[in-house]
């Protein structure tokens, strides 16, 4: 059976006598902790986004703020929807943009982040639907997942102890997660195409995640959300690439954004040991990603699926 150590973060796994000593100097460097930090000269780049009207949902912090201050480093008009107002106002007027409050699990929230943008800036370019929120990492259960990955590799499946992920996910949890990031994408689809279908041009960009590709044990209510993004960005695809209007998704790996942070130094060296290049990726990775498809170098693209994870391979 597996132990785990907390107070010294020692862990013994099966009879491989496997010991793991993490502290945080174990786990490799980003290119930049939270980047995103632009140049002066990027700052003061003309781009190749210039004059184009940029929505981001969840566009207060994380990823969705690299994304906003990327695009207006490439001469966008920014417009920011999010539950934290005051960060998202704060935020929008430093890039020259504006925002507006919104909660993505309701639909009128959305419609109302699409008109806003409209009225400010007379239409939509490009729609990011990022909003989204991280399964809550329980040390207990992960440290058990590991033990059971030992015991598996031995051929002793018979050891191995139940996660009880399922049959201990509560309705609420289940039901959240999928308002959160199915119903919010697809509320976000919607509202974009509606501008942009009788202008016959735009970019919507969903942003999905590497466990929509490859499912984990320990968050079937996020991988199956995530998941469903995938086959909305396809399904809408067909019906608005006629329209001039492309849709595709961006599938991060695991980042160094604060929604990590939770995670203990034995969560993210387990990860990190299955990422190829060695380490987890930054904010701005993700965000040069998206410029790309927003772009019209990326007018060929539609139902695409664009995985940017550094070669995990969990």
């Amino acid at each position: 059976m597996g132990r785990h150590n907390k107070r010294t973060s020692e862990m013994k796994l099966g009879t491989v006598n496997t010991l793991f000593r993490l502290k945080s100097s174990d786990i490799p460097p980003t290119l930049d902790r939270y980047c995103c930090k632009m140049t002066a000269s990027e700052k003061n780049a003309s781009g190749e986004h210039v004059g184009q009207v940029v929505v981001v949902t969840g566009g207060a912090s994380g990823l969705g703020a690299c994304f906003a201050r990327l695009f207006a480093s490439r001469g966008a008009h920014i417009v920011i929807g999010d539950i934290a107002e005051e960060a998202s106002k704060k935020l929008s007027e430093s890039l020259g943009g504006t925002s507006l409050k919104c909660d993505v699990t309701k639909s009128g929230d959305v419609d109302a982040l699409a008109q806003h943008a409209v009225s400010h800036f007379g239409k939509i370019d490009v729609f990011i639907n990022n909003a989204g929120i991280a399964p809550i990492p329980n040390e207990e259960r992960f440290a058990t997942a590991v033990a059971n990955q030992m015991l598996r590799l031995e051929n002793n499946v018979s050891a191995t102890t139940p996660l009880n992920v399922m049959t201990d996910m509560t309705d609420e949890e289940w039901d959240h997660m999928l308002k959160v990031h199915l119903y919010g994408t697809f509320y976000g689809c919607r509202a974009a195409a509606r501008f942009m279908t009788p202008q016959r041009s735009g970019s919507i960009i969903n942003i999905s995640s590497v466990l929509g590709l490859r499912p984990t044990a320990m968050a079937p209510h996020y991988s199956t959300a995530k998941a469903a993004i995938i086959a909305l960005t396809k399904s809408q695809s067909q019906e608005l690439a006629p329209l001039g209007v492309r849709v595709n998704a961006v599938c991060p790996g695991y980042i160094d954004t604060p929604l990590l942070a939770p995670m203990n130094d034995l969560m993210k060296v387990a990860i990190v040991s299955q990422i190829g290049v060695g380490r987890l990726g930054t904010d701005d990775e993700i965000a040069e990603m998206v410029s790309f498809i927003a772009s019209p170098k990326a007018s060929y693209c539609t139902g695409e699926v664009f995985s940017v994870t550094g070669g995990y391979s969990g």
